[in-house]
């Protein structure tokens, strides 16, 4: 039996694995639960999330990925070793795969290596790394390879990468550590400083995704959530609005809007002639915040739109460039390959 290509966008806050032929066959989130006392992983993913802020002291939920990149290499790659062998039906097939795996553009050699050797360790037979920014034109179907200009904003958990792509390669780019869950912190301290209420990163979560907004809304939307009063220790619910929601993150949701602009200015005349005529593509989980591309178009006076089924371009893109590997390689155009480094017998 023939291994497959398999794409992985290893994201901070979701993992989603994409399969030559059958499309994104897992998306589950970057959460694994640990016994302190044993090492043993108890659970992974959904079932793992679930416990967050919720376990006995002896059980924590490790986020492995922070910011983008491995800040937990062991768990990382138990998370994959658990998500490999439900992609590949078992452990021995994905031997014969070759992998590709996105990073963020602002990664360091040492955050690059440390997801490639995550990869092969897994028992990939070859492993690749691809910017996500890059990966993100693909999946959106954008055409990379010609030589006019394009401007994706990937707006994911840990990172939101800017770039301009053109003729198949990465002309400027900009990796900021915002994105999911730097909102989610912002709401949580919010709602500390303005109500003296700490709330769980599920609820900051739930709040940010159905009634946060970047710009103020005609009708302002409300929504109940339940905590503990700093003040008496005891439970407590309130009632929030959206324009509490719009306070909390407004100033993160800026120095993104700044770091496109900055982005922009970078540009060479001629791209950003084209990006006028093309816009501005968001992808990510970030950038279903209400309001985003409005308060992008605004500020920059380009036309911005979120790109079709926006959490799965990056994965796509992923499975997409793997597909056309000899040729991209063939190219020898940068920007397409980041890193490259063939697989090896698993110790």
């Amino acid at each position: 039996m023939f291994g497959t290509d398999i794409g992985i966008d290893l994201g901070t806050a979701t993992i989603l694995i994409f399969e030559k032929r059958r499309g994104v066959v897992l998306r589950e989130p970057s959460v694994v639960a640990v016994d302190q006392d044993t090492g043993n992983i108890l659970a992974v993913g959904y079932e793992a999330k679930n416990m967050v802020g919720r376990t006995p002291g002896s059980i924590v939920s490790v986020r492995p990925l922070r910011d983008g990149v491995i800040a937990n290499y062991s768990m990382t790659e138990a998370m994959l070793q658990h998500f490999m062998r439900r992609v590949t039906r078992g452990w021995q097939r994905f031997f014969r795969n070759r992998a590709m795996i996105c990073v963020p553009s602002g990664a360091t050699d040492v955050e690059r290596r440390a997801v490639l050797e995550a990869a092969l360790e897994v028992g990939a037979k070859e492993a690749y790394l691809i910017e996500e920014p890059m990966a993100a034109a693909i999946g959106a179907k954008l055409n990379v390879e010609e030589a006019r200009g394009k401007m994706v904003v990937d707006v994911g958990g840990g990172t939101a990468d800017i770039a301009v792509i053109s003729l198949g390669g990465v002309v400027v780019s900009k990796s900021l550590r915002i994105g999911g869950d730097k909102f989610d912190e912002g709401i949580m301290r919010y709602l500390r400083r303005q109500y003296n209420l700490a709330i769980g990163e599920q609820t900051a979560e739930n709040l940010k995704i159905m009634i946060g907004t970047c710009i103020p809304m005609d009708e302002e939307q409300r929504m109940v959530i339940k905590g503990r009063d700093l003040v008496q220790g005891l439970p407590r619910q309130i009632e929030v609005t959206s324009s509490a929601v719009n306070m909390a993150i407004g100033e993160m949701v800026q120095t993104l809007v700044d770091g496109v602009r900055n982005v922009l200015e970078l540009t060479p005349p001629e791209l950003s002639a084209d990006i006028i005529d093309r816009g501005i593509v968001l992808t990510g989980g970030g950038s279903l915040l209400k309001g985003l591309p409005e308060l992008i178009s605004q500020q920059t006076g380009i036309n911005c739109f979120t790109a079709e089924n926006p959490m799965e371009c990056v994965a796509l893109g992923t499975g997409r460039a793997l597909a056309e590997i000899d040729k991209l390689r063939g190219s020898g155009r940068s920007g397409i390959l980041v890193n490259v480094r063939k697989g090896r017998k698993r110790r």
